[in-house]
């Protein structure tokens, strides 16, 4: 029997994936809990076109991503902030300055795809990661300067 995988089954597929399976099994285990239903040939051409569709969607946003990449990897940015005795920082750089920082240069990153480790607490050069996309990671070049 033919079923559409409506969720992820363990050994068998994921959701959307079109499998064959035996008939007690769909009837008995698969469909009655929500994990699968009957695959007539419509209901598979409509997951074929919505995972068409999906696919090209995918397609279109890494694209668009690693233009940014490479927008940012020609990106370098100054922060301005004092220092005290022996060139301390008051405070440090966290990834919402940094962000406030390339938002300046027309750049608009969310706070939260900057991978910092941890907050910047020393003047000098820092090249910083930013995530745009689970496969597309650029490095933004950040000078930390007296103030």
């Amino acid at each position: 029997m033919r079923v559409i995988l409506q969720k992820e089954v363990q050994n068998l597929g994921v959701a959307g994936d079109v499998v064959k399976t035996s008939a007690g099994y769909a009837r008995n285990f698969l469909i009655p809990r929500g994990l699968a239903a009957v695959a007539s040939e419509g209901s598979v051409r409509q997951v074929e076109h919505v995972k068409r569709l999906a696919d090209a969607a995918r397609k279109r946003e890494l694209a668009s991503c690693r233009a940014m990449a490479d927008k940012l990897s020609g990106t370098a940015i100054s922060i301005r902030r004092e220092v005290g005795d022996e060139n301390k920082l008051f405070g440090s750089v966290t990834n919402r300055d940094i962000a406030e920082a390339l938002a300046g240069e027309g750049v608009e990153i969310d706070k939260r795809s900057i991978q910092l480790d941890e907050p910047i607490k020393a003047l000098g050069v820092f090249q910083v990661p930013v995530r745009l996309h689970r496969d597309v990671t650029a490095t933004v070049k950040v000078f930390v300067i007296k103030g």
